[in-house]
């Protein structure tokens, strides 16, 4: 077939980067060849339009033991030899589709970046974002991408131990589905995804190739529409009991060291698993394509190239120890096949039966190396002069704020994720454990030592809509405070930037200033980028979601006997609020969702009094001085208060702070404040220590009331009942309607 523009746009390339193609190869690409640049050349694995700007961020230092990008996933030292192993990553568009696969292929996929290291996946995260709750489609793809998550990690035996989730009108057409794996090994077992030594064996090994998941990438990197659900073949179909084969042989073949490098098949199939290990290594691979274990018949050869088929791994072996590696996937009952053998001309030469099918140099097709870098134009977007119009004085003070706070505490977006997180087995293996206390970060042990990782991945979008520079640093911020309030120290960070379509002026404005909050917040507090993923075309007819640069975060407990827990600990333990409190509504849960503001500034926020709160509350906590820690997020202090005492179901009396709207002094927003509780004979120590911040102290643990300026508001109880069963509610309001209209 003849080759024109016509075909490359086809393919999502523009007519620029074929005539860039052409120009590289010295010849009309055919369509095998122009295939692999389609999906090598896409947003989802050239990052080309963003990673100018990626580099600008602290991507070494601290206890990073690899460089950004040099590998699958981040590297951080823990000591006594073991290192932690993190990755987040993003699901959106497969999940937009088909909601079961697309999250659980994204589950699989992410702990594959970590096991093909070296590492043992020890732990589970997400990041979720939906539509309004009340919708049938927010229903449908909610059910089903709690059900996959589900489905993969308990089946696979990796806990899923924490994470968060928010409804928001933006997200209807595009959710957001981001999973993060954390895994540990032992420092100088790592893999690299590298291919080396002429001559030397590459391996397929894992799951049969099928066509499922063909062009996943180039999908990932176009607007979602109302003909994206034609493309439902590109979504891939996990199994979660393979990938379970696949690690242990994976953890074992490694142990015979006749391993050179290896590499999870992800986006783009082999085409990029070849690519990416041959240009590390600045080699070659020649590969008989026909050698593939394939579970359809007559399989093209582009086919064969972009497959995104689970469960599969590229492995470079060293040549004449082929046998040790087949005997340990044959133990597994795993397919592993020598499909082919690294050259030394940097040129991917794929073979069909013997003929030349496409021949490709393998560091033109990569990210870093001959894969286009943008840089696109960008302008402030329009809405910001809205938001900037806002008069809080606009908005009255309710009269009955007990009414407001019963509204607010039941909110999607705020409300108890007992429905979801029932789903996730948070116990599953026995390699490492966690501990299921009621932390701000959830809390892993590892087995063998005293040590333990304090993990969570945040984002308020709505702030980084309303300031994408300052909303971005607020969210670093946030997952570095709720590791310090757990009793960690953080380490590193990972993100997966959600955002619009990037040749969107506006959008593209909302990523950049991301980048610069994000790399300003990150030096502040010493958490080095280690990598991660960009998600753009986030977008429909509609509009863009909301700018979501997801931040997944590591920290450190060297005794998990200090951890801290975010409960309040007995009746007549003195409550604390750490950091200033402002007479601040904006972007609050409460003024958008209650008060249904749109447009406001981003909330009350300053990274150097951020960063003096999160050194106090860790020295707090070393010394002893308080019983619980939990940040102020979501719904205000009002809500904090109750969440720090359903637990043991302990009550509190507080006074709202004198001159500042009582709205405000309850559900307001402002960053940089922590709920802290301490016992009444430390009280004069606990004052002393914290002299250097703000602070205030606002009440009492009660036995079960709940008091709030004198008035009595119910018991803790009450507000559990209206906390943990308001999800469901909506839930079952839903299919009690679907019930009665099909009667």
């Amino acid at each position: 077939m003849e080759i024109t523009v016509k075909t490359a746009e086809q393919l999502r390339l523009t007519a620029e980067e074929f005539e860039l193609i052409k120009q590289k190869l010295g010849r009309t690409p055919n369509f095998n060849e122009l295939c692999a640049f389609s999906g090598m050349w896409s947003e989802h694995c050239s990052y080309k339009n963003s990673i100018k700007w990626l580099k600008t961020l602290p991507r070494d230092g601290g206890r990073m033991l690899v460089a950004a990008g040099e590998e699958n996933a981040g590297l951080m030292d823990i000591g006594d030899g073991l290192g932690v192993v993190f990755k987040i990553e993003s699901h959106n568009h497969p999940s937009a589709i088909e909601p079961f696969q697309g999250a659980a292929t994204g589950v699989g996929g992410i702990h594959r970046d970590i096991f093909t290291m070296g590492a043992r996946p020890i732990a589970a995260l997400n990041s979720l974002r939906f539509g309004n709750l009340e919708e049938d489609k927010t229903q449908h793809l909610l059910s089903g991408v709690v059900h996959g998550i589900g489905h993969y990690g308990n089946c696979f035996g990796v806990p899923t131990v924490g994470g968060e989730i928010y409804f928001d009108q933006c997200y209807h057409t595009n959710p957001l589905v981001n999973a993060m794996s954390v895994g540990i090994l032992k420092n100088g077992e790592t893999v690299s995804a590298i291919a080396l030594g002429k001559g030397n064996p590459v391996m397929f090994v894992g799951s049969a190739t099928g066509k499922d998941g063909i062009g996943g990438a180039s999908f990932a990197s176009a607007d979602i529409t109302a003909e994206s659900a034609q493309d439902l073949p590109a979504v891939q179909v996990g199994d979660p009991f393979q990938e379970k084969k696949l690690l242990e042989a994976c953890l074992e073949v490694i142990q015979t060291g006749a391993v050179v490098g290896m590499q999870d098949m992800g986006a783009a199939g082999i085409i990029c698993s070849t690519a990416e290990m041959s240009a590390k290594g600045k080699v070659g691979m020649r590969i008989d394509i026909d050698k593939v274990p394939t579970r359809q018949k007559d399989m093209k050869t582009w086919e064969l190239l972009l497959s995104e088929s689970q469960e599969r791994m590229l492995l470079v072996a060293t040549k004449g120890r082929e046998e040790e590696v087949l005997k340990v996937f044959t133990k597994w009952d795993l397919p592993c096949s020598v499909i082919g053998e690294v050259t030394d001309d940097g040129n991917l030469d794929f073979y069909m039966n013997g003929e030349l099918e496409a021949s490709l140099p393998a560091y033109e097709l990569v990210l870093g190396g001959g894969a286009p870098q943008y840089e696109r134009e960008y302008k402030e977007p329009v809405y910001l002069a809205e938001i900037n119009k806002f008069n809080p004085s606009s908005v009255k003070v309710p009269e009955n704020l007990k009414a407001v706070a019963e509204k607010l505490i039941q909110l999607p977006s705020i409300a108890s994720k007992r429905w979801i997180y029932n789903q996730y087995d948070s116990m599953v293996g026995t390699n490492n454990t966690s501990t299921n206390a009621p932390t701000d970060a959830p809390i892993v042990i590892i087995k063998g030592t005293k040590k333990a990782l304090a993990i969570t991945t945040d984002c308020n979008s709505r702030y980084v809509y309303a300031d994408p520079y300052k909303g971005t640093m607020m969210a670093v911020s946030e997952a570095a405070r709720n590791i310090v309030c757990s009793g960690g120290l953080p380490l590193g960070v990972t993100n997966c930037l959600n955002f619009g379509n990037p040749y969107d002026p506006e959008v593209y404005y909302q990523f950049v200033q991301a980048i610069k909050g994000m790399g300003e917040a990150c030096r502040k507090f010493d958490t080095p980028v280690t990598g991660g993923n960009v998600s753009f075309y986030n977008q429909n007819p509609d509009g863009p979601v909301y700018p979501t640069p997801t931040i997944g975060m590591v920290g450190l407990l060297e005794d998990v006997d200090t951890r801290m827990t975010l409960d309040f600990k007995e009746e007549g333990n003195i409550i604390y609020v750490l950091g200033e409190i402002t007479n601040d509504i904006n972007s609050s849960q409460y003024l958008c969702k209650l008060c249904e503001v749109e447009y406001s500034p981003a909330p009350h926020f300053e990274l150097e009094s951020e960063f003096a709160l999160q050194q106090t509350v860790a020295s707090l906590i070393k010394k002893g001085l308080v019983l619980s820690a939990h940040d102020i997020s979501e719904g205000g202090l009002f809500v904090t208060l109750c969440e720090s005492g359903f637990n043991r179901e302990l009550g509190f009396s507080v006074i709202t702070t004198g001159g500042i709207r009582k709205d405000a002094s309850l559900f307001g927003e402002g960053q940089s404040r922590v709920v802290v509780s301490v016992a009444l004979d430390k009280v004069k120590e606990f004052e002393a220590s914290v002299k250097s911040i703000p602070f205030e102290k606002v009440g009492v643990v009660t036995s079960g009331e709940v008091v709030v300026d004198g008035d009595f508001w119910g018991t803790i109880d009450w507000w559990n009942e209206k906390y943990d069963t308001a999800i469901e509610n909506y839930l079952l309001k839903e299919e009690a309607g679907a019930a009665l209209n099909s009667i």
